[in-house]
């Protein structure tokens, strides 16, 4: 009787990881989307980026629900990091196509917390 006790006890031991990895299995957890700041070159979420846009028509704008359509690049929301690609011209080259200071404006606003 005591052999057949342990074996079962061994039994189940071995199974435990088996029953461990199953727990794991269930919880999936959310993908957070992740983008590149054109200034720092930091992989950020997305919700911490603002985005700026330049459609077909070659008009730019800030793209605050960031489903816009046309060439988008992502900055951090951070007024320094803003300053800066201001100064660099990132955003410039990165758009292709000169920045109007009204822009960065109201992406120093956005960063703020003025228009949120």
């Amino acid at each position: 009787m005591i052999k057949s006790m342990k074996t079962v006890q061994m039994k189940i031991l071995t199974m435990i990881p088996y029953l461990n990895k199953g727990e794991h299995d269930m919880v999936k957890k959310k993908k957070i989307p992740l983008r590149k700041c054109v200034v720092t070159n930091e992989m950020k979420p997305k919700q911490e980026m603002i985005r700026v846009v330049r459609n077909k028509e070659g008009d730019v704008f800030v793209d605050e629900t960031g489903r816009q359509n046309g060439r988008g690049a992502y900055v951090s929301l951070d007024e320094a990091i803003i300053e800066k690609a201001k100064k660099t011209g990132a955003l410039n080259r990165q758009l292709g196509t000169e920045i109007e200071p009204e822009i960065f404006e109201h992406m120093v606003d956005i960063a703020r917390g003025k228009n949120k």
